[in-house]
């Protein structure tokens, strides 16, 4: 029997099947090696280190934008984030990025800002950042990096125990990276990204943002420019296939922005009533 590899196979399938999860808005199953305590524990230190690397913002006027953004991104996700403490920060760079990460911490840059039309645009991206940390794709990745290690491992050491020649086994296990990342880790990291332009524009849309944003932002980040590897290599869908997914999914979230963005204007007009009303009775108070 080849006790290395076998052992390290039994090893693999151990691990498969105790440590599945789920994504709650897709159903889709993933493999989970990460615990949401010490995931939210990595996302805090990193956001922690970025603040002290990166210049914050002190626009008034931006940062109670993003806030107000995030907040009703934040309640459109409607179920409870494990050891989350939602804070949102405005980074002033030109970068045209943002990112969300494990615990509730969210980084929108300036050059995102400038660049999106709408606050609905901001939201869409905003929201998909978010739909990562909500599907832990982070915590997958890293599992998913895990099993990849393993099952290295186990080739290498069942090549060892038949003594196959070194410079054939280099060659083989060349051919194991090249085939891991663009057959197994490549393709993964590109649903991860769609999932979230899924996941993304329904909490969006539950915040009262428009979800047809989705495709004009990206069409916008299309004309940037840039050389792009082709898609089969991209950690990312290309601009034409995400574009043409976002454009397919808006439709169907259109009924729930409608009806967060009516819930939203109502409590706003509420807000504004309340606040002239205050006013006319200190008017009427000072007279």
């Amino acid at each position: 029997m080849k006790y290395p590899l076998a052992l390290a196979s039994m090893a693999a399938l151990v691990t498969l099947l105790t440590g599945c999860s789920t994504v709650t808005e897709t159903g889709r199953s993933q493999l989970m090696l990460v615990s949401p305590a010490q995931e939210a524990q990595m996302g805090l230190s990193s956001f922690d280190a970025i603040k002290k690397e990166e210049k914050i913002s002190k626009d008034p006027a931006v940062n109670a934008r993003i806030q107000r953004i995030g907040t009703r991104i934040a309640a459109s996700v409607g179920r409870d984030i494990p050891n989350a403490q939602w804070e949102f920060v405005v980074f002033d760079s030109p970068t045209v990025n943002a990112f969300a990460l494990p615990g509730g911490k969210v980084g929108v840059y300036t050059g995102l800002i400038k660049l999106a039309a709408s606050d609905d645009e901001i939201a869409i991206v905003m929201g998909h950042e978010i739909a990562h940390v909500t599907s832990r794709h982070g915590a997958e990745r890293t599992s998913q990096n895990s099993l990849i290690s393993g099952v290295g491992l186990a080739a290498a050491l069942g090549m060892d125990y038949k003594n196959v020649d070194p410079a054939k086994k280099d060659l083989l296990m060349q051919a194991y990276g090249i085939g891991s990342q663009v057959g197994f880790a490549l393709p993964y990291s590109r649903l991860h990204e769609s999932e979230a332009d899924a996941v993304g524009l329904r909490f969006a849309a539950g915040a009262g943002y428009d979800p047809r944003a989705g495709a004009t932002f990206w069409q916008k980040m299309a004309k940037l420019g840039g050389e792009k590897p082709p898609e089969f290599l991209s950690t990312h869908p290309s601009d034409a296939t995400r574009i043409a997914n976002l454009q397919q999914l808006a439709p169907q979230y259109l009924p729930l922005y409608e009806q967060s963005k009516a819930k939203y204007q109502a409590a706003a007009q509420g807000t504004t009533k309340a606040a002239q009303q205050s006013e006319a009775d200190a008017f009427l108070k000072g007279k």
